[in-house]
């Protein structure tokens, strides 16, 4: 029987010391298993401290609401907008811009923090935890130059656009050229190249061009480069030259209306069937455009008329010296009033068919001396080259850009964009 006892308390404390192992082996593996989480820092903040919410500013929304909608009483509201409103307006909140909360991590999810965004760069923060701060902050800006080219098979746009290349660029090309090269001529075989800097946030999320610094654009045979510069340290921003150290920029755009093509020319021997052959002579050049295309002022100058007569439909016409007029037909809708002073460029109205029109077109007519004449056919003023002295400095600045072009190879159909990664370069706004 003593011996049974024994046995039985041997048993018992073999027991007891295994149940302990086991024990320690799950605290041990629990231990090995536990990975403290990886830090998400956004805004300067670490989001594993808050529970998150995000939400883009809806129509009707305003600050008041949102927070009212996340348990904080109107008094509380009050004071955090009177105190934030010296660094930030809360009135500007914007239907469709995102907006953050960094609410507590327990069961009331309180909210402590506000990150609004007006653009992919800029936040504005309020937190109001304890004491109420507001500050603006600006995401990390990485630049990176980059280069692209391509042989045109259809039109620029379709081009550019079938190698994935920022729409933006396609722009910023048209608005280089826009006084040097009609692109709604540009032929099959026609070639480009770019060099150009794009903007990233947060690694590879892009944010838009910064700019292009040079380019070059072969039309029917002939090359027209462009080179960024500015020629006054308050310029906000560059003029483009050629490799003479002439402005690319001329005294009137070649065409009223971007990506177009003309459909009819000026011609004064103009004779039509439907009129039984007789002459009726065209003194415009007609630019074929979709219905709400913007119609563009070529040259500064002063509205003279804005308004809507006959055949003509509604027209806006300009004044830009005592020698150049230009008048734009058959808009759908007009943007300017008269004795309005416009800049080159600026919207003036959209096209339409109103008037006497087959289709949707502007009909831009052209006036020298009283007289209309052919745009196309006339020597216009050039704008003015770089000042003598500073065609040493721009030398030095082009002539390595324009190596640079040279060497890229033109690329055919699918996307062709170099990084030069040496060049990247963080920037801190």
């Amino acid at each position: 029987m003593h011996s049974k006892k024994i046995l039985i308390a041997l048993a018992v404390c073999i027991s007891l010391f295994s149940c302990k192992n086991d024990e320690k082996d799950i605290i041990d593996d629990d231990l090995q298993s536990y990975v403290e989480p990886e830090e998400v820092i956004e805004f300067g903040f670490n989001l594993n401290d808050y529970v998150v919410k995000r939400d883009t500013i809806k129509n009707g929304d305003s600050f008041g609401t949102i927070l009212e909608r996340n348990s904080i009483g109107y008094p509380r509201i009050f004071h955090i907008a009177e105190s934030a409103k010296e660094s930030f307006d809360i009135r500007k909140l914007q239907i469709g811009k995102p907006y953050t909360l960094l609410c507590s991590k327990d069961s009331l999810q309180t909210p402590e923090c506000f990150i609004y965004q007006p653009n992919s760069i800029d936040y504005v923060v309020i937190k109001f935890a304890d004491s109420i701060i507001t500050y603006n902050e600006s995401k990390p800006v990485t630049v990176i130059e980059k280069e692209a080219s391509g042989v045109i098979m259809n039109s620029l746009s379709e081009t550019m656009e079938a190698q994935g290349l920022p729409y933006q660029l396609i722009n910023d090309m048209s608005d280089i050229y826009a006084w040097t090269i009609n692109f709604f001529k540009v032929q099959k075989g026609d070639k480009f190249k770019i060099i150009y800097k794009e903007k990233f946030i947060e690694g590879d999320i892009s944010v838009g061009l910064e700019s292009i610094q040079a380019a070059y654009f072969q039309h029917k045979g002939e090359d027209f480069y462009a080179f960024s510069f500015k020629t006054d340290s308050l310029q906000k921003t560059p003029t483009y030259f050629d490799e003479k150290a002439k402005s690319l920029k001329r005294a009137f755009l070649k065409a009223p209306v971007q990506f177009s093509r003309i459909s009819s020319r000026y011609n004064l021997n103009r004779r039509i069937a439907y009129y039984g052959y007789a002459l009726r002579p065209h003194k415009g050049t007609d630019f074929a455009a979709a219905i709400g295309t913007p119609i563009l002022a070529t040259a500064n100058g002063t509205v003279t008329e804005s308004t809507q007569k006959g055949g003509n439909g509604k027209y806006v016409k300009i004044k830009h010296n005592d020698i150049y007029s230009t008048q734009y037909l058959h808009m759908s809708k007009q943007a300017v009033k008269r004795g309005q002073y416009v800049k080159q460029g600026d919207v003036i109205g959209y096209v339409g068919m109103t008037g006497n029109t087959g289709g949707p077109h502007v009909c831009y007519r052209f006036w020298k001396n009283g007289q209309q004449v052919d745009p196309f056919k006339e020597k216009l003023p050039t704008a003015e080259s770089i000042p003598d002295k500073l065609k040493e400095e721009y030398k030095t600045y082009f002539q390595p850009l324009k190596e640079q072009l040279d060497k890229i190879p033109f690329k055919k159909g699918k996307k062709h964009i170099t990084t030069k990664e040496e060049n990247l370069v963080s920037q801190s706004n």
